[in-house]
Formats: structure tokens, C-alpha cells, sequence
């Protein structure tokens, strides 16, 4: 991107698990200005689930000719840039298209070949990544695909990252990212900044793409490109992050450290930059990315998002009466919701007891602000915690993160935090972060007793071995 000027306005494609979004960021407000959105549909159709890479891209498409008619004025959009969910890689033939469908990376398919794939996967040590249960482990994907495809290995000529795929749809230059590599994949070793043994023992050794650092230019769009979206044909498309460290890009570049960013939405992500050096147990869901300036970054997750969605039909609004009336009788949810991940895999959560709907709303989000204070507790996260996404809208949860971390708790001013951390790709100088300090409004002494009653609750023996463990290499 050299000798351009800095943009003014990108468009982010931003794929989340639930839902893809196109926002259209103004760089010098940081904010997003125009969005669009649509359900990332899992289709049923063909050899597995896969994602409607389809139906996104036309989605995509359309949404970048919308927002450059409505920016006319301002002329338009000066770059696009990239964020998706990990987990998920695409596989190409040797035209560059699909050698098979995307992998919804929640189908249990992998799991059947769980023992075969254990053999050959590298162990925590050395990759940071834990053993998750179906896709989650992008390794585990390409095992199980390679295995059970007819003609795949044939037919595969490259394997990239799920932004690069996208960035090399509109540019025709497609990568691998250290980001999404970083993403408990199996296929990278953090602290070595390489490829792991497992790329050999799949027999991918050269069909991996080139590496690409998330702010690099991928290249302009294409000409068809151009003509379908009335975009200038020199528009640059950066080639892409995971979404998790799209949140924590503008602090990594801003603030000084220690801190800690909770990236949230579906996955709840916790991620500590210059904390205490503390051993990670993978078997609690705690991992090591990498950021975008290619640094180990310890990291835990739990799928806050999708447990809400879980328990969403049994609550409702919330007054200041169910939220004094929780905390005296000390009414709580024990984890897990989702049993698949986060730092109690495999509990069953439950109500410690009757609850009215508007209770079980403020439960809800006293359980989520502690399940994301284990996990920053389980890191080695020091200094002021960042809340980015929906999480940041919710004040119960707030005020019970800022009791039970002990630390200042702040959100960003955007609503979408990936959105802005993905724009910031295509800028040279990263402004500094828009946050907003929490100011706790309950009684922080009821929501210390209550947070050291959950505490007791749900963790028992405190000893290593009382919680459920995977195997882990």
C-alpha cells in the first residue's frame, strides 16, 4: 500500500461463527459507520456440514456495491480488510477453487478418527494447543478429510487460512496467516514461529501457502471484482486476522502492558499480554495464540455467547429487585452450559435453585463475569481487562468482572471490536484504543460474598485432578 494515501473508509468482512457482518469503518472516528449483516448458515447438503461459502461471498459482493454507492460522497471505499472465526481451513484445487466444502468445525466426524489423529498430533508443549473435541482442532479436520474424501489428496493442491481464503477470493493471492495458525490448529509451534511436525505427518509438507503476516497487502481487487462492486480497481485488500486478535490488535499497538483483552460473542475469549509466567492446563481450555505481531499470547476460552443463546428463552428482563434478590440468597449457575469447552469441560450446569425469569437474567450474567474471571485467573492476566463485543453492553457482568478480577475492567467504544481491529490492518499509524472505564454500581461487598461463594461452589477440591480432564499429548 505503499504511496497511497491512509484510508479514510474499509470495508471488514467479518465471519463469526453465528453470524458474518460488513461493516464499513471510518478510520478517523474508528467507528462503524454502515453494517451489514446475515446468519453464517451451516448447510446439510453434500459429503458433511460445511459453511455457504456460496451464499457469504454473493452476500459479500452485494454488500461491497451498497456501501460504495452510499459513500459516494466521500468517496468510497479505500480498502477492504478481513476477520473470521479460527477453526477453519480451506482446502484448493489447482484452479484455485474449492477441493472440497468448508468444514463446519463443530461436526463430530473428526472425532471418530480421534485415536489415529492422537498418534500423530504434537503434544501441548510444543504447539500450545490443547486437544478439543470435533473440528476444533484444525489439524483434526484435515486428518479426517484427508482420510475420508475420496480423490481429496489428489485433488488438493494448497491449504490456506480461512481469511486468506477470502482475501485471496477478491485478489486471487491466497496465504496462510500466523493468527489463524496460532488458532489451537495443531499445525504450529508458537514459540519456534514454524510449522509443527504434524504438516509432515499429514503428508501437507509444500502444500501449505505461503505465510503472510495479517497486515500485509494480499493484493488488489480483482478486475471482475471491480465491475461487480464499482470499487476502483486499485483498491487493496489486506490479507486478514483472527477474530479474537482483531480485538486485541488495537491494544497490543496502544496500551502498555500488562493487560488483558476479552474478545466476546459466541466464543468468549480472554487473552493476557505481559502477564505472570503461569503453566497452562489445557485441559481447562487454555491455549497460546498468536498475535499479530507474531508473539505467544496465553489465552482460555468458553462459549459465554452460545450458553446465553442456551439459556435465553428461560430469562427475561431483569429490575433492580431480581438483582438484590440473587445476591442475598446467593442463587447462582454453576457451570457448564456448553460441556464441550471452557474451564469446567464436561460439568452439567445447573440453578443452585428456583429461579424467576428476571433472577435467572441477572444469574446469568454474574455466571458469565466469573466463568471470564476464571479463565483470566487461569492465564496469568495482569493489569486492566479490555471488554470488547456484547459482553461490553452488559453492566451486571461488568461490575461482577471488576469485583471478582480485583482490576480496573474497560469497554471499547465500538460495538464490533473485530470490525476495528481488522480496519486497523490497513493503517500505518494505529490510533490509540477507544476505551471507557466500568464504574461498579452494586455493592461491591455483596458481590465479593457472592463471587467467593460461587468460587467455593464450583471448584471443590481446588487440588489438581478435581476437574474432568481430555487427554491432552
Amino acid at each position: 500500500m505503499s504511496g497511497r494515501p491512509p484510508p479514510r473508509r474499509v470495508a471488514v468482512w467479518d465471519i463469526g461463527k453465528t453470524n458474518a457482518k460488513l461493516a464499513l469503518v471510518d478510520m478517523q472516528s474508528l467507528s462503524e459507520i454502515a453494517v451489514r449483516t446475515r446468519p453464517n448458515t451451516v448447510r446439510t447438503d453434500g459429503p458433511y456440514p460445511h459453511y455457504d461459502i456460496d451464499g457469504l461471498w454473493d452476500f459479500l459482493l452485494d454488500g461491497l456495491s451498497e456501501l460504495q454507492a452510499e459513500q459516494q460522497d466521500a468517496q468510497g471505499i479505500d480498502a477492504i480488510s478481513i476477520t473470521t472465526h479460527g477453526a477453519s481451513l480451506a482446502l484448493l484445487d489447482s484452479a484455485g477453487g474449492l477441493a472440497c466444502p468448508v468444514l463446519d468445525y463443530e461436526h463430530t466426524g473428526p472425532d471418530d478418527l480421534a485415536e489415529q489423529y492422537d498418534a500423530i498430533r504434537p503434544g501441548f508443549a510444543r504447539t500450545g494447543s490443547p486437544r478439543l473435541p470435533m473440528g476444533l482442532n484444525a489439524g483434526a479436520q484435515l486428518h479426517w478429510l484427508l482420510e475420508t474424501q475420496t480423490g481429496l489428496r489428489d485433488r488438493l493442491a494448497q491449504v490456506v487460512t480461512y481469511p486468506q481464503f477470502w482475501s485471496g477470493r477478491l485478489t486471487g493471492r491466497f496465504g496462510c496467516e500466523y493468527t489463524s495458525l496460532g488458532c489451537h490448529t495443531d499445525l504450529w509451534m508458537p514459540r519456534e514461529a514454524g510449522f509443527s511436525p504434524l504438516v509432515a505427518a499429514l503428508g501437507l509438507e509444500g502444500k501449505m501457502a505461503p505465510l503472510n503476516h495479517a497486515s500485509d497487502c494480499a493484493g488488489h481487487i480483482l478486475p471482475q471484482i471491480a465491475a461487480r462492486t464499482g470499487l476502483a480497481p486499485d483498491t487493496p485488500v489486506m490479507s486478514g486476522i483472527h477474530d479474537s486478535n482483531a480485538s486485541l490488535l488495537p491494544h497490543l499497538r496502544s496500551l502498555p502492558q500488562p493487560f488483558a483483552v476479552v474478545s466476546t460473542g459466541t466464543w468468549v475469549i480472554s487473552m493476557a499480554v505481559g502477564g505472570r509466567q503461569i503453566a497452562l492446563d489445557p485441559a481447562r481450555d487454555l491455549l497460546i495464540n498468536v498475535n499479530a505481531d507474531g508473539g505467544p499470547t496465553p489465552s482460555a476460552r468458553f462459549m459465554g455467547g452460545r450458553e446465553y443463546d442456551l439459556l435465553k428463552a428461560q430469562i427475561a428482563p431483569h429490575d433492580p429487585a431480581d438483582v438484590a434478590a440473587v445476591l442475598a440468597r446467593g442463587a447462582h449457575l454453576r457451570p457448564s452450559v456448553e460441556l464441550s469447552s471452557g474451564p469446567f469441560p464436561g460439568r452439567h450446569g445447573d440453578w443452585t435453585e428456583a429461579l424467576s425469569p428476571g433472577e435467572k437474567s441477572a444469574a446469568l450474567a454474574f455466571y458469565l463475569g466469573l466463568m471470564t474471571a476464571e479463565c483470566l485467573s487461569l492465564i496469568g492476566a495482569e493489569g486492566p481487562v479490555v471488554v470488547e463485543g456484547p459482553f461490553a453492553r452488559n453492566a451486571l457482568l461488568l461490575d461482577m468482572l471488576a469485583v471478582a478480577t480485583g482490576r480496573e475492567v474497560a469497554c471499547s467504544a465500538s460495538a464490533t471490536g473485530t470490525s476495528i481491529g481488522a480496519a486497523l490492518l490497513a493503517a500505518g499509524e494505529a490510533p490509540a484504543s477507544a476505551v471507557q472505564a466500568h464504574e461498579v454500581t452494586l455493592d461491591r461487598g455483596a458481590l465479593d460474598r457472592y463471587a467467593a461463594a460461587w468460587r467455593v461452589a464450583v471448584r471443590g477440591d481446588p487440588s489438581e485432578g478435581s476437574f474432568p480432564r481430555r487427554a491432552n499429548g
